[in-house]
């Protein structure tokens, strides 16, 4: 765990409930997907975005998702969701997850998410603004 903590300086903790098993009793792979968002907006309120998106109406959305499941998390476990940064651009950015098992002692699963800002007064894509791209900078693993 100490390893992971000190790769990941941000990372959510997350209790497993016993309703995210499916009928094979192991986490059910779209709730990973849940998980990864919980801490993608636990990160984007550390950073300031949401309140940004209140203020301009521009923020993030995903338009691409992934996930590689390496080991099965069961009920009853707590999972830390980290969070790197990387590939960023004007526009987007890439956010890379890594789930770790406190039970298990170990990475249970990695998945990424590509990130777009987006306009949603104007309904386009938007740029990154300089305090958020420096932001970002700063969390990057590039």
């Amino acid at each position: 765990m100490q390893s992971f903590i000190e790769q990941h300086p941000i990372r959510t903790k997350i209790n497993v409930a016993w309703g995210e098993m499916d009928a094979l009793q192991h986490v059910n792979n779209v709730v990973y997907f849940r998980y990864f968002e919980t801490a993608r907006i636990d990160f984007f309120t550390q950073l300031g975005f949401l309140k940004d998106l209140q203020a301009t109406g521009v923020g993030p959305v995903i338009s691409e998702n992934n996930a590689r499941y390496k080991r099965p998390v069961t009920f009853p476990d707590t999972v830390h969701v980290g969070v790197k940064i990387s590939d960023i651009e004007q526009d987007r950015f890439m956010m890379h997850y890594t789930v770790f098992s406190e039970s298990q002692d170990a990475v249970t699963t990695i998945g990424s998410s590509q990130v777009v800002m987006f306009n949603f007064k104007t309904g386009k894509k938007a740029q990154l603004n300089d305090e958020l791209l420096t932001a970002l900078k700063a969390h990057s693993s590039d």
